[in-house]
């Protein structure tokens, strides 16, 4: 009789910590709601903060990413603008939580959580325990290794969950005070941040100068900040994942484009030593013609003075 009582405690002992478990998750969840309630977010406030935060050169160089779709090109915010927004905004609860993890794959959740209006975006993703390296794909047993590929895995999802609870218009400002701040930004010659972008990109994707000038449309020397933003937010678009080097640069590109402009600026600059030029062949000359002169009045004097002589 004590082995079957045994046996059904056994059988009842998961089920007994799945409730208390769930009873746990609830208390939470009320203390949450309860808090939210008792002290409401200040909108302005909220949005003083957040625009206060896209003024961080830091984060505005992180704030937007692009990538192409269909012939155009598809701007908006990062992952990591949305989660300042997301924490400046107040009474928001988001992340990831993984639901399952079977063999090869892992079942996941991103959620962001309006607290106060009870307004929850979320989405259910499965993550296959694969990477890709080089053309083939590597099965990934390390729990560290399965652990990093879900949370980046999930990063995009809590950046869409999060961009579908607050406010557009929110959203917006901060994409535009991100700009502004980056426009602003001229701690250094621009020739010299334009340099750093080249190597930085040649570095680590192996993009050449004749790629990215082909991608914007003219050649280097007429880069601007509004072209320089662009390349951030290219950047940003790798980084976070959201396309490829394919999408961006063709592979072919390797005659040097030059767009009017550049082509403009050089023939102003061999005007300028061509005028140059021709000023410092002036004075010479003049020295010239001088000399033979003096020469000329040398010899007409050696002559008055042999015929004198004689």
């Amino acid at each position: 009789m004590s082995e079957l009582a045994t046996q059904y405690e056994q059988q009842n002992q998961p089920s007994t910590l799945a409730q208390a478990s769930s009873s746990r998750e609830m208390e939470e969840v009320k203390g949450q709601i309860f808090m939210a309630k008792q002290f409401p977010r200040n909108v302005y406030q909220a949005e003083q903060r957040i625009l206060d935060n896209c003024k961080r050169p830091n984060l505005a160089g992180q704030a937007v990413y692009s990538y192409p779709k269909g012939g155009t090109k598809v701007e908006g915010p990062s992952i990591r603008l949305a989660e300042v927004i997301a924490q400046n905004w107040g009474n928001l609860s988001f992340g990831i939580k993984e639901l399952e993890q079977k063999e090869g794959e892992s079942v996941a959740m991103a959620y962001a959580w309006d607290l106060e209006t009870n307004v929850r975006q979320e989405k259910v993703f499965t993550v296959k325990h694969t990477r890709k390296a080089g053309k083939q794909l590597k099965k990934l047993t390390d729990p560290r290794d399965i652990y990093e590929l879900v949370a980046n895995n999930g990063a995009r999802r809590v950046r869409a969950c999060i961009l579908g609870v607050i406010p557009g218009d929110i959203i917006d400002n901060a994409v535009s005070e991100c700009n502004k701040t980056l426009q602003g930004q001229n701690q250094e010659p621009i020739k010299d941040r334009i340099a750093k972008s080249l190597k930085f990109f040649k570095e680590k994707y192996g993009v050449t100068q004749e790629q990215i000038e082909e991608r914007i449309g003219y050649n280097i020397s007429a880069f601007t900040e509004y072209d320089l933003v662009q390349l951030g937010n290219i950047y940003n678009s790798l980084k976070d994942g959201m396309s490829k080097v394919d999408d961006w640069f063709n592979k072919d590109a390797k005659k040097e484009q030059k767009s009017d402009l550049s082509q403009a600026f050089n023939q102003s600059e061999n005007d300028k030593s061509s005028n140059k030029n021709k000023q410092s062949d002036k004075p010479k000359k003049d020295e010239l013609e001088e000399e033979m002169s003096q020469v000329a009045m040398d010899f007409a004097k050696d002559d008055e003075n042999a015929t004198n002589s004689k």
